[in-house]
C-alpha cells in the first residue's frame, strides 16, 4: 500500500515537473517570436521589460536632436530667403507737412546738388507700419484679409477718437537715411500697439512679417541708397550741417485715417504713391471736395477688385467649370442635330 502511494506521488511530481518545463519552453518561444517582430523594441520594453532601456532612450534622444536640427535649418533657410516686398503704409496727406519737407529737401539740394537723386518724391511720403513678404496672389489675398481684421481692433483702441501724429525735427539712421521725427507723446504708444497687433495678425496667417529692428515710426524724405552713384562719387553720409536749420522745425500733424497694403516693387501710381492692393479707413477725416472724390474713387476701385476676385474664385471652382463644359457640350449637340439652328447661328456671326 505504501509502495503504491509512493509511486502515485512520484508520478504527480513528474507531471508537475513536465508541466513546468513545458510552460517555460512556451514562454521562451513566445519571447523569441516577439523579438523578431518590427515593433519589438516598443512592445517588449513596455510589457515584458526585457529591452535595453538606455539604448532606446538614446535612440529617441538622437531622433529628437535630428528633428530639432532639421527645424532650425528650415527656420534659418526661411529667414535667409526672407525679402520683404510689401508693407503697411500710413500715407502722409497734410499739405503743411509736405510743404515743410519740400523746404528741407530744397535747402539740402542747394548746398549739394548731387543729393537731389537721394530725395523721396512728395507723393510717396508715408509711415511704414509693418513690412512683409507676399510671394503670390494667394498670399496677397491673405494679406488683404489680415489688413481687414485690423480695422475693428484699431477702432476699439481709439474709441471713436482721432489718432493725431505730430511731426517735429530731423533725424537719421546711420547718416544714410534722413527722416522727419514723430514728436514724443501717447500717440507713439497707440501706434506701437497697432504695429504689434498687425505683426501678430499677419504672422498668425502664415505671412512672413516684421524685421529684427525695433519699431520706430518715422517719415523718410531722403536715403542715399536710392542712388548707388552717390557713393561712387564720394557721398557716403548725410552731413548734419545740411539740415541744421530744421533740427527742431514743427512740420504739422497728420490724422490717421487710412492704412494701405502697398507693394515695394510694382509700378507706382500716377501721383507718385505706391501701388496699393487694399486699404482700411479709420474714422472720418475732415477733407475737401477733391479729397472726397479721390476717396470715393479709391473705395470704388477696392470694391471692383473684390468683385473681380469673387468672380475669379467662382469660375475656378471645379463644379462651376464642369457645369460650363456640360452646358457648352449640350448646346453643341443641339446645334449639330438641328441644321436650321446652325444656319441661323452662322448668319448671326456674319
Amino acid at each position: 500500500m505504501e509502495r503504491a502511494e509512493a509511486e502515485i506521488n512520484s508520478n504527480e511530481c513528474e507531471n508537475e515537473s513536465r508541466k513546468k518545463k513545458m510552460s517555460e519552453e512556451f514562454e521562451a518561444n513566445i519571447m523569441d517570436s516577439l523579438v523578431d517582430m518590427p515593433f519589438a523594441t516598443v512592445d517588449i520594453q513596455d510589457d515584458c521589460r526585457i529591452t535595453d532601456e538606455p539604448q532606446i532612450n538614446l535612440k529617441r534622444s538622437q531622433e529628437n536632436e535630428w528633428i530639432k536640427s532639421d527645424q532650425v535649418k528650415k527656420r534659418k533657410k526661411k529667414q535667409k530667403d526672407y525679402q520683404p516686398n510689401y508693407f503697411l503704409s500710413i500715407p502722409i496727406t497734410n499739405k503743411e507737412i509736405i510743404k515743410g519737407i519740400k523746404m528741407v529737401q530744397n535747402a539740402i539740394i542747394q548746398q549739394d546738388e548731387r543729393l537731389a537723386k537721394a530725395m523721396v518724391s512728395d507723393g510717396s511720403f508715408h509711415i511704414t507700419l509693418l513690412v512683409m513678404q507676399l510671394l503670390n496672389e494667394d498670399e496677397v489675398n491673405i494679406g488683404i484679409d489680415a489688413l481687414l481684421e485690423l480695422k475693428p481692433f484699431i477702432e476699439e483702441l481709439l474709441q471713436g477718437k482721432h489718432l493725431t501724429l505730430p511731426f517735429q525735427g530731423i533725424g537719421t539712421f546711420g547718416n544714410q537715411v534722413g527722416f522727419v521725427k514723430l514728436a514724443e507723446g501717447d500717440h507713439i504708444n497707440s501706434l506701437l500697439e497697432i504695429a504689434e497687433t498687425a505683426n501678430r495678425t499677419f504672422q498668425e496667417k502664415g505671412i512672413l512679417a516684421g524685421d529684427s529692428r525695433s519699431f520706430k515710426p518715422h517719415l523718410t524724405f531722403m536715403k542715399l541708397s536710392k542712388s548707388p552713384w552717390l557713393r561712387k562719387n564720394g557721398v557716403k553720409k548725410i552731413d548734419p550741417d545740411l539740415y541744421e536749420k530744421f533740427i527742431s522745425h514743427r512740420f504739422g500733424e497728420e490724422i490717421l485715417y487710412r492704412i494701405d497694403l502697398c507693394s515695394m516693387l510694382k509700378k507706382k501710381q500716377s501721383n507718385g504713391y505706391y501701388h496699393c492692393e487694399s486699404s482700411i479707413v479709420i474714422g472720418k477725416k475732415p477733407v475737401g471736395i477733391r479729397d472726397l472724390i479721390n476717396e470715393a474713387l479709391h473705395r470704388e476701385t477696392m470694391g471692383l477688385k473684390s468683385k473681380v476676385k469673387q468672380i475669379k474664385e467662382f469660375l475656378l471652382k471645379p463644379e462651376t467649370q464642369a457645369k460650363i463644359r456640360r452646358e457648352l457640350f449640350e448646346e453643341r449637340l443641339i446645334n449639330n442635330s438641328n441644321p436650321a439652328n446652325a444656319i441661323d447661328f452662322s448668319t448671326t456671326l456674319t
